[in-house]
């Protein structure tokens, strides 16, 4: 028993683990390569569903080797004719984004088909905006789209549209006052003053200060001395009649305006 004692116990030896591999080094001529321009690619999501990105996708290469207005609509139709009107107008948006300003026109062309379509005034101010300035023939292009778009509102636009008093009764201010700004940010004096005239002066299209100020500022910038004095005379006589017992408020906003201005133009000389 006592021998038992004094028996040597077992002892575990250690296995030896295998050594991590270690990385290997980058050579030093590897190149990470990402986009070819600084656009982000289609994004899936709250812009662009999977239908209208390959229909994007799809007009592009139909249009790869021809341009052309007539082949941009003829594809056009082919790729966006049977898109939704949401996934209608996000292609419309996405193209002017990359830049195809001519394929987002004829998609423009497939929408004017649609039984929903109606002559939207904030719609064509984006197509203004991203109208290309390097471009010369894109202030007549722009042009045409005004006059389209005035005619839309002449035959009250749409083929499914209910007849109303007059073609800008009920119109958005705001919208028509930004197609307005666009056009005359891009130099578009005689198509600013087109969709003044037809809405203010001819249709009677009540509008606030705003509408007045930047039509009598951008046309005394472009050029056109005798339309910013009419503007300037039907600003005096809607001051006249707008609102009476509400003028001193107009006042007290415009005092406060013109005092917040001279403050800033001290802090500003005192830099």
């Amino acid at each position: 028993m006592a021998s038992l004692l004094f028996l040597p116990h077992a002892t575990r030896t250690p296995t030896p683990r295998a050594a991590a591999p270690r990385p290997r080094p980058r050579a030093a001529g590897t190149v990470t390569c990402g986009p070819r321009d600084n656009r982000g690619p289609l994004q899936r999501g709250r812009s662009l569903s999977t239908e209208a990105i390959h229909a994007v996708q799809s007009l592009k290469r139909l249009t790869a080797a021809d341009r052309s207005p007539a082949a941009a609509r003829g594809a056009a139709s082919a790729s966006l004719g049977r898109l939704l009107r949401a996934d209608l107008l996000a292609a419309m948006a996405e193209l002017q984004r990359q830049g195809h300003w001519t394929l987002a026109v004829a998609a423009l062309h497939v929408a004017r088909a649609e039984p929903w379509y109606r002559p939207d005034p904030e719609l064509y101010a984006t197509f203004v905006s991203s109208s290309p300035s390097s471009d010369p023939a894109a202030g007549a292009a722009v042009d045409a789209l005004v006059e389209t778009f005035l005619e839309e509102k002449e035959t009250r636009g749409g083929r499914g549209a209910v007849p109303l008093e007059g073609p800008w009764e009920g119109e958005d201010v705001y919208k028509l006052t930004r197609l307005v700004r666009a056009l005359v940010a891009k130099g578009r004096a005689r198509a600013a003053w087109r969709v003044y005239e037809a809405a203010v002066r001819r249709a009677g299209l009540e509008v606030d200060e705003y509408m007045y100020r930047v039509m009598a500022k951008g046309m005394k910038r472009l050029g056109l001395e005798a339309e910013a004095a009419e503007v300037e005379a039907d600003f005096a006589e809607w001051e006249a009649r707008v609102l009476p017992p509400a003028r001193h408020v107009l006042d007290e906003m415009r005092r406060i305006e013109t005092s917040s201005n001279e403050k800033a133009t001290a802090a500003a000389s005192n830099l």
